[in-house]
């Protein structure tokens, strides 16, 4: 008798492993299945299974989103894992959900769990599907998992989506005065030298900063190109670098509004992960762990970082939380009120609910806020531009 290693489907979407002894491998997929299980991967217990990971595109957010709620729809369905991941395979619209599924299946034959292979493809997933899918298999409830993540997936795309909508119109309107500002002191002061300079009086100082800057960017031309490309790395240096990204993370959170919304943001993703952690059965720690990913401010981040060492040392969840310093004192109120009674995942959903709103009213006031300062900003222009070009006008107006 041989001993025989497996992988198999149990309830047509669940993989379990086992050992099981037979004469030969034909006898031992028998022996299998008269267990209720379907055999994916039998092999003597000598021999090692191994697929080698390929090299994957990384996934869009939408795309990670439909790769996601399409999974989660065949399995609520009844398909089983394997036929699941073989229809994404072929009908996925995008080449490389097609690409990611047919590694997925690969290694699922292969031997592997669902869990384990996402894990090997943590660049693409993330920690936080990573330990949430580990946690689906463990309780058995992969399908409501994969809803959870769907809508996860779906509010850090909302969430997203309002902060970029919200930032868009500045920064279309900072980058059209700079091109027109350009233009007006390479090309139209030029154009009046002649004449500023007929007229016998002394420039304005407008007019002098306008023109010898307009002869600085003709003889530098190479400068005006380069410019924006050394910002914009200039910038991405600032934030890649750990030291000056404390900094900008620190200054930001002081910024009136403008800190406010990137509190809020965070920490509507912070605790709809904890939230869905927590339902999904995983313990308070790992839920502050996961929530702790998706933190972009280094401040924020390192808060509630020391806010987990003080869980695992025995502080209860609410005290270490406000020890931080740092979270709504509503959300601190409201996880106090859900260790009391016990309500934890629905005081963490109301958390949620009341994050969503707050961030709703700041953006929207930062909205209101924004336009005013623009029509600032492009009359300061304006009048800047005007006052350099005119008042040379008037005043050989008077001498004459």
């Amino acid at each position: 008798m041989t001993i025989y290693n497996y992988k198999a489907l149990k309830d047509k979407n669940e993989v379990v492993g086992g050992k099981i002894e037979a004469d030969d491998i034909k006898t031992a997929r028998e022996n299998i299945r008269k267990l209720g299980l379907i055999p994916t991967k039998v092999y003597e217990e000598s021999e090692k299974v191994s697929a080698a990971k390929v090299k994957l595109s990384p996934l869009s957010l939408q795309e990670l989103i439909d790769f996601t709620s399409t999974f989660q729809t065949l399995i609520q369905t009844g398909v089983p894992l394997i036929e699941g991941l073989v229809f994404l395979e072929k009908d996925a619209v995008s080449s490389r959900i097609r690409l990611l599924a047919r590694e997925i299946r690969k290694q699922v034959i292969a031997g592997a769990t669902f869990a384990d292979t996402v894990a090997m493809y943590k660049e693409i997933f993330g920690n936080i599907y990573v330990g949430l899918s580990r946690a689906g298999e463990d309780s058995g409830e992969m399908e409501k998992t994969m809803g959870r993540l769907v809508e996860l997936l779906k509010k850090q795309a909302a969430i997203k989506s309002r902060v970029i909508g919200t930032l868009i119109y500045p920064c279309f309107v900072i980058v059209l005065a700079i091109v027109v500002v350009t233009v007006m002191i390479m090309f139209v002061f030029p154009a009046f030298r002649d004449m500023f300079e007929t007229a016998g009086a002394e420039l304005p100082i407008f007019t002098k900063i306008c023109i010898q800057l307009g002869d600085f960017m003709k003889l530098h031309w190479y400068v005006v190109l380069l410019a924006p490309v050394l910002i914009g790395a200039g910038i991405y240096a600032a934030f890649k670098n750990e030291v000056s990204r404390k900094i900008i993370d620190e200054f930001m959170l002081r910024v009136a509004l403008i800190g406010d919304m990137l509190k809020y943001a965070n920490f509507s993703n912070f605790i709809t992960v904890m939230y869905v952690a927590y339902e999904a059965g995983i313990p308070i720690v790992d839920c502050l762990y996961l929530g702790n990913l998706t933190l972009d401010n280094w401040t924020l981040r390192n808060a509630i970082t020391n806010s987990i060492t003080k869980v695992q040392q025995g502080t209860h969840l609410s005290v270490a939380l406000r020890s931080t310093k740092v979270l709504p004192s509503m959300v601190l109120f409201m996880i106090a009120t859900g260790e009391q009674t016990g309500r934890m995942g629905e005081m963490l959903h109301q958390s949620v609910l009341y994050l969503d709103k707050e961030l709703d009213k700041i953006i929207d006031a930062l909205t209101r806020m924004i336009e005013p300062l623009m029509l600032l900003v492009i009359g300061g222009i304006v009048l800047f531009l005007a006052l350099a070009l005119y008042l040379p006008l008037f005043q050989s107006y008077q001498i004459n």
